[in-house]
């Protein structure tokens, strides 16, 4: 069974970046597309990014696209998710996930981790 574990969070100023990973263990890291999703306080867990299992194909929220970029090695059985241009409204707890293929859908994705604040001050 998969097991992820998400890092790199913090506290930046507007404009600012960061880099979050995701590491896997266990087995099977490659028969699955790994989403980021963020949930802020009272809102619902919206999708961030994705990558397919193979990282030839990724696919984003409008609102990170152009700002953020989302990639993973299968050597280290890792994703990252690089963010630039940060923004307040990026604040959030972000999350990764594993499902069989690209979805949207948080519901799809299961093995969530513990999560990493990302706090953006204005």
């Amino acid at each position: 069974q998969l097991r992820l574990v998400e890092s790199g969070g913090g506290l930046v100023q507007a404009g600012g970046s960061l880099r979050l990973s995701c590491v896997a263990s266990g087995r099977f890291f490659t028969s699955y597309a790994i989403g980021w999703f963020r949930q802020a306080p009272g809102k619902e867990r919206e999708f961030v990014a994705a990558v397919s299992r193979g990282g030839g194909s990724t696919h984003y929220a409008d609102s990170v696209k152009d700002r953020f970029t989302i990639s993973r090695d299968n050597t280290k059985t890792a994703v990252y998710l690089e963010m630039n241009s940060l923004k307040p409204e990026d604040t959030a707890v972000y999350y990764c996930g594993k499902h069989g293929t690209i979805s949207e859908s948080a519901r799809h994705y299961d093995a969530w981790g513990q999560g990493t604040q990302v706090t953006v001050s204005s």
